[in-house]
Parts: C-alpha cells; sequence; structure tokens
C-alpha cells in the first residue's frame, strides 16, 4: 500500500510493480498514473487526507497489506507511520520523533553539533526577526530558514561579498528574517522562529538512503535544480529537473557522505531515543568545506526518488522489505551502467501563483515516449476526460531519459518533453546540457581543490564567529 499521490509516489508503485506484487494506494486526488497501476496489479485506492493518522489506518486495515510505504514528508511529520506500526502494519516510513531531523532545522542543526557530525554549518535560531537579521550580518553571507519545513517556501540565502550593495543586502536580510518567521504562521506544530546559519557555495547534490537503523543502502548521488527558471535562476521550488548519476562528484565524497548519513542514524538513536526506519536524504553541498549538509530529508526527494528507482536493478519490495524489517544489510547493491536525466514539466505560474498555474489542459504522446524509451510520472493533475490531463497548481508531469552517456540521456529527456502538448506549461531546458554538465565540473574542481588544500595544512577545523549576547566565538 502506497501512501501518498505525487509523481514521487508514482515512481514507487512503478518501481514496486516490476517487482510483482499488488498495489493499492491511499492518495488525496486520484493520480492517473498511480490509479492504472493500481488496477493493472488487481488493488484499489482511496481518497482521504494523508496526513490524518486514522483515516490511513482505516484504508490500511480495508487493504490487510503486507508492507505500507508512505512517501511524502507531512504524513511522516503528522506521525502516520506511528498509527499503522501501532496497529501492527509493516511500514517503511520514519517515525515522527526520526522525521524531526526534516520538520524542524533547529532539530538537525543541534543533533549535528551533539554529535559532532561532519559537515555542519554554524547557525544561530531566533524568535525576534531583528536578532536575526543581526546574526545574519554578521556572518556576512547568511542562509535565512522558517526553523520548520515548509516545502521550501521562505528561504532566502544572502552573499555579502559585494560591498558597495550593503544597504541593499542588509534591507534584504531584514525583509528574508520577517518573511521566514511568516511563512510559519500556516502550522501550530512548531514555534514561529527563524533559522540563520553560513551560506556556502558550491555544488548541489543529493544522497538518498534506506535505513533499518543500523545498516544504510545508499542510491547514486542524483542533482536537483530547486530554481524555476532556466540557468538556475527564478523562485525556489519542489524542483524542475534532476541528473544521475553524477561525474563530476568523486567516489570519496560520496563515500564521505554515506558516513555522514550512517552517523545520523546513530545519533538519532543516541539523542531521539528510536530506530530510523525509513528513508533518510542528505541534501549536500560540495565546498572549500569539503561536503556539508544543506538539509537533511526524512524520504525520497521529488524528482530525485525516479532517478534512483530508475537506477535500482534489483527487486524493489524485496529492498524494501529488508529495510522495514531489520535486514538491509543483506541487500544487494545492483545498479543500471546508465545516466538519467528527469525534466519536471510545470504551468505557467508555479511557483508563485498557484491559483494562474490551476486549470490548464493538456495532453501526452505517449508514441513518442514510448519510441524513445522514456518515462513519465504524474504529479498534480487528475484526468480530465478523452486522453486529456488538468493542473492542479504544482508540476504536472516529470519525464525520464536515460542513455549510456549523460548527453545521449540529456538529448532523449528534451525530445521527450515535447511529448506533452498543451498551453501554459514550461520546462528547463538547460537541465542536463553538456554545458550545464561542464559547468558543474569546473565548479566542483575549484571547491575540490580548496578544501583538499585546506585539509591538507590542518585548516578543516576552527572557525570563529560572532553571536548576539556572546560576542566572538571559536568553533571547532
Amino acid at each position: 500500500m502506497v501512501v501518498g499521490d505525487g509523481a514521487r509516489e508514482h515512481a514507487i508503485a512503478w518501481g514496486l510493480r516490476r517487482s510483482g506484487v499488488r498495489i493499492y494506494a491511499f492518495m488525496g486526488h486520484v493520480n492517473p498514473g498511480i490509479a492504472g497501476i493500481v488496477e493493472e496489479t488487481g488493488g484499489f485506492y482511496r481518497l482521504g487526507k494523508i496526513t490524518d493518522r486514522s483515516e490511513a489506518v482505516k484504508v490500511a486495515e480495508e487493504v490487510a497489506p503486507d508492507l505500507v510505504v508512505v512517501g511524502p514528508e507531512e504524513p511522516l511529520f503528522a506521525g502516520v507511520s506511528d498509527a499503522l506500526r501501532e496497529r501492527g502494519f509493516l511500514t517503511l516510513g520514519a517515525s515522527s520523533k526520526a522525521a524531526l531531523i526534516e520538520m524542524r532545522k533547529d532539530v538537525a542543526r543541534r543533533l549535528q553539533w551533539r554529535r559532532k557530525i561532519p559537515g555542519r554549518l554554524i547557525y544561530g535560531v531566533f524568535d525576534d526577526p531583528s536578532e536575526a537579521y543581526s546574526f545574519a550580518k554578521a556572518l556576512g553571507s547568511a542562509a535565512i530558514k522558517p526553523v520548520r519545513q515548509a516545502g521550501g517556501k521562505g528561504v532566502r540565502v544572502v552573499y555579502g561579498e559585494a560591498k558597495y550593495l550593503d544597504d541593499a543586502l542588509d534591507g534584504v536580510m531584514a525583509r528574508s528574517a520577517v518573511e521566514a518567521r511568516g511563512q510559519l504562521s500556516a502550522y501550530s506544530d512548531a514555534p514561529p522562529s527563524v533559522l540563520v546559519e553560513e551560506a556556502v557555495w558550491g555544488v548541489e547534490y543529493t544522497v538518498q538512503s534506506l535505513t533499518d537503523g543500523e545498516s544504510i543502502f545508499a542510491f547514486p548521488p542524483v542533482q536537483d535544480n530547486p530554481h524555476a527558471y532556466e540557468l538556475g535562476l527564478g523562485p525556489e521550488c519542489g524542483g524542475m529537473g534532476t541528473v544521475s548519476p553524477l561525474p563530476f562528484i568523486a567516489p570519496e565524497e560520496v563515500e564521505e557522505t554515506i558516513s555522514i548519513l550512517k552517523a545520523t542514524v546513530d545519533a538519532v538513536r543516541a539523542e531521539l531515543g528510536v530506530d530510523y526506519v525509513g528513508v533518510l536524504s542528505g541534501q549536500m553541498m560540495l565546498t572549500a568545506l569539503g561536503p556539508v549538509v544543506v538539509e537533511y530529508y526524512s524520504r525520497f526527494g521529488d524528482p530525485e526518488a525516479l532517478n534512483a528507482l530508475y537506477l535500482y536493478d534489483g527487486d524493489l519490495y524485496d529492498l524494501f522489505l529488508k529495510a522495514a524489517t531489520g535486514r538491509l544489510h543483506a541487500a544487494e547493491r545492483r545498479f543500471k551502467q546508465e545516466y538519467t536525466v528527469v525534466k519536471a514539466i510545470a504551468p505557467v505560474g508555479y511557483p508563485l501563483d498557484r491559483e494562474a498555474a490551476r486549470g490548464r489542459r493538456f495532453r501526452v504522446d505517449w508514441d513518442l515516449l514510448r519510441r524513445e524509451g522514456c518515462l513519465a510520472f504524474f504529479g498534480s493533475v487528475v484526468s480530465a476526460g478523452g486522453g486529456a490531463f488538468e493542473t492542479l497548481g504544482s508540476r504536472a508531469l516529470e519525464v525520464l531519459a536515460a542513455g549510456s552517456t549523460p548527453e545521449e540521456a540529456y538529448v532523449k529527456a528534451e525530445r521527450c518533453a515535447s511529448a506533452v502538448e498543451g498551453d501554459g506549461l514550461y520546462h528547463r531546458s538547460d537541465i542536463g546540457s553538456p554545458e550545464y554538465m561542464a559547468s558543474m565540473r569546473r565548479k566542483a574542481e575549484l571547491v575540490r581543490n580548496v578544501y583538499r588544500w585546506r585539509r591538507g595544512a590542518g585548516l578543516a577545523g576552527e572557525r570563529i564567529v560572532w553571536e548576539p549576547g556572546r560576542g566572538v566565538v571559536k568553533i571547532a
């Protein structure tokens, strides 16, 4: 039984179907792709509020599944996994306590510092936006965020190197602190606080993993592109496309990231008193300090999940079962020797004006997708009849292409993106292009040279920062 209704959950259902299991679903709206898989495998779906513990349990009692997979973060935060386990259902999904490392950024940072987990950043948490602004100003370059996960909203990164823009940057920092706090007005499960941390520069990447509380099973690294428009410009959103695996991230950097995730699982057990059973992802950045943790995810990313689940070349149901039953150490690491590019197709208006992004109709040229060997995963859409679909205000469709080289995967992904036919839709054509890959290689080499030199010179540790009320503080 799959809980969730986005492209990520469509990809999970697609992967499980290849294992030959019967699939059921609990969704907030009828995702056409998930509904099709459910019908093909002989299952059924139910609609409801996927963050409602009692509704999820009621559906599970009707289904009596061998395994429940909870896809999105908000059901995890709301304790859906806890409720299912309490009623005796084998469940793959972090408990609400373990999922705090995504839900509460202050919890995650505090955990990192208390347990000395590598890849941590200097940070502060403030109830008063003016104090948040003062700390951000002292850092010079800062990331200003709501203390709770708010779907990526309210996050601002301000680089302060351009001294001639000091006055303008001051204004941006001050407004960002107020806006970040304002994003929390919709949530009652977290304080209206602002987290400020040092801004870092480099190459972003994500390592997604399964964990049974002891072992880690990591998927190939993937790079998400969270900005809405070409060349990484525009507002941050849920992600407009991905590339995986990443030839510009060195194997030892991937291994360092996996060791960070393992240390985090151990820290959750030691500090929060629970075993982490589910998905743990590290959204990372390769910087002049080495790999650092930007954020944790307590689930697969979207669209990052598509790359990971396509590249896995084993029995996905068996892998999920091993993770849920404490036998992940026996899982075989089998991945296709291919490159993948995902393109998200979004309605105009997304992500700033969801109402404008609603109600846009489109069709899919399935013959073109089949000829090119591409896969399509539905997101925030419903069937409009007659083979057409209608957008609900967020990303509509995610197209995955694979090839023997990054360039082959990119060319196929661009051709397959054109299979989505309708007015008022857009995608980013730059993601995965040869120019894109070359720029990532250059950036990675630049920061790699710096962090390797720093480590070789013994300069990887100590830093100095000013904190409101404490003055100058030396931090290791």
